[in-house]
């Protein structure tokens, strides 16, 4: 199924944590806009929108999750 991935559906417990760090801190809105950005490329290419190698899109949705693990490890750190 071809969905979007946001982080406020992948980490619900966390969600005044992602609203605080939004709000206060500049790292975590860089990080989170990279993430909702690459997000959003992997979506329109999986819908067919964008095309792509599969090899270019394996690597895209490895880069999310190295981006979702950063997000994670702020959001349990700070």
């Amino acid at each position: 199924m071809i969905s979007k991935h946001p982080i406020i559906q992948e980490f619900p417990e966390h969600l005044d944590k992602i609203k605080e760090l939004y709000h206060h801190n500049e790292e975590f809105q860089v990080l989170l806009s990279s993430y909702n950005t690459l997000d959003e490329e992997i979506f329109e290419i999986e819908k067919g929108e964008i095309p792509l190698t599969n090899d270019e899109l394996t690597h895209k949705r490895k880069d999310r999750v190295f981006l979702k693990d950063q997000i994670y490890s702020f959001l349990t750190q700070n």
